[in-house]
């Protein structure tokens, strides 16, 4: 190389010296130990909003306060570190005390979970699942743009048994809103499930949409969606539908030709399991949810060892996959876990009208009312009963989950038996209401 060479190279490095030493990444001016390396600074995790100060105190003082609740006893796990979810709920779906919750009563976006309420409040409106509905264009007419939809067309007839399947399995907003038209309109319908809602003492929620789909003012909490649940887990159909992991759906009519079906599988990935994620051994239910505003939300009922807990989870942040099934899951293993060894925070309270009934003495301090037969002497029963003995009757029936994840989910036999709210009172109100006009035979 030329001396002219070297010295145009030298100048050129001595210039883009200064360059390379600045162009690496910007750590915080701090002493390092001889041996030890910088480690990069951590990303800004993006800011959460914060819950009010003050919320509603229905259940329990506890419940109105923002943060984590919960009162550890002797030999009670911790409660797990990954959860990110801005509102989280953990009650025993028998006794209705709640076993731990944080921010339960913020008024949060719902997404899909509120069909748990549309369910709950039309259910007893169309008693005969095999009633047949011809769809017209105004039954689909006004769908959120980017709903789930689980395939109805118009012109086409459909079973009610069907039209539900597509609101549990699907969350179809298209099966929503033909149901809703059965029942003579939107404002009808929405009127009804606020009102179930006050009935239910769910104050949290206010409803403008059936299908949960965004809008300015619609509105729940982890508290109330609990208590939607646990009310609408009392019918029998509820049930049945909620933990079916997957039915075959009607497709296009043609002339000529038996009518063809496809297979819908249920959304709830704790029922049916997905990639990154198994089948929650004893679930059974209930609804998921997730839009834009809302982000995702999930309620969930399991049974384990005789003991039935329902977990609520609002908006994680965390960006796993399924963050929030898997923060639920984690929660009811926590709340089995921890059965007989925590005091209740707080208490799903009962609906207005169901008939309250004196409780023994010397209450479980988890909360959870000994199933028929079983014992629980490390425990102590909750303050307030669900509902009347001779009305509770329960559950009452042994709900197997079904379908080709029966084998994953052998244990999930739900044993709901009892302390559950009055059952008799939806059966008045589908006497009172009669026969809806606006049905078609």
């Amino acid at each position: 190389m030329s001396a002219s060479k070297r010295i145009a190279c030298a100048v050129i490095a001595a210039l883009l010296m200064p360059l390379a030493l600045g162009a690496g990444p910007a750590f915080a001016d701090e002493p390092v130990k001889p041996g030890a390396t910088r480690k990069a600074p951590e990303e800004k995790k993006e800011e959460q909003p914060k819950p009010p100060a003050n919320m509603s105190s229905v259940g329990g003082v506890l419940l109105g306060l923002p943060g984590t609740q919960v009162k550890l006893g002797a030999g009670a796990p911790v409660l797990p570190k990954e959860l990110s979810a801005r509102s989280w709920i953990v009650a025993d779906a028998e006794s209705g005390a709640v076993l731990a919750s944080h921010n339960a009563h913020w008024r949060l976006a719902p997404a899909s979970t509120l069909k748990m309420l549309f369910a709950d409040t039309l259910l007893p409106k169309f008693p005969n699942r095999n009633q047949v509905h011809l769809v017209t264009g105004e039954d689909l007419a006004g769908i959120g743009e980017g709903s789930s939809l689980v395939g109805i067309k118009e012109k086409q007839s459909y079973k009610v048994r069907d039209l539900w399947l597509g609101v549990f399995l699907r969350s179809g907003n298209d099966a929503v809103h033909v149901l809703t038209r059965m029942n003579q309109g939107l404002g009808k319908t929405v009127a009804e499930m606020n009102a179930h809602a006050a009935e239910l003492q769910a104050l949290d929620t206010h409803v403008k949409t059936p299908d949960g789909y965004d809008a300015p003012g619609q509105v729940s909490s982890a508290y109330d969606l609990t208590l939607i649940a646990r009310n609408g887990m009392q019918k029998p159909e509820f049930r049945e539908y909620a933990a079916t992991p997957r039915a075959a759906f009607p497709g296009e009519a043609k002339p000529g030709k038996k009518r063809e079906t496809f297979e819908i599988q249920n959304t709830n990935r704790l029922l049916t399991g997905d990639f990154g994620i198994a089948p929650y051994q004893g679930i059974a239910g209930v609804k998921n949810g997730n839009t834009t505003h809302a982000g995702a939300t999930f309620t969930g009922v399991a049974e384990r060892n005789g003991r039935v807990l329902l977990v609520t989870v609002m908006n994680p942040s965390s960006k796993e996959q399924h963050a929030v099934y898997k923060e639920a899951a984690r929660l009811l293993d926590w709340g089995f876990a921890a059965s007989g060894k925590v005091t209740p925070v707080g208490e799903l309270v009962p609906p207005k009208n169901a008939v309250p009934v004196a409780r023994p003495s010397g209450g479980t301090e988890s909360g959870a009312a000994p199933a028929a037969g079983k014992q629980h002497p490390e425990t102590s029963g909750p303050a307030v009963a669900a509902a009347a003995e001779e009305h509770s009757g329960g559950v009452g029936i042994a709900l197997a989950v079904a379908g080709g994840v029966a084998v994953l989910l052998a244990a999930a036999v739900f044993l709901v038996n009892r302390r559950w709210p009055a059952a008799e009172r939806s059966r008045s109100r589908s006497r009172a209401a009669g026969p809806d006009p606006d049905v078609r035979p």
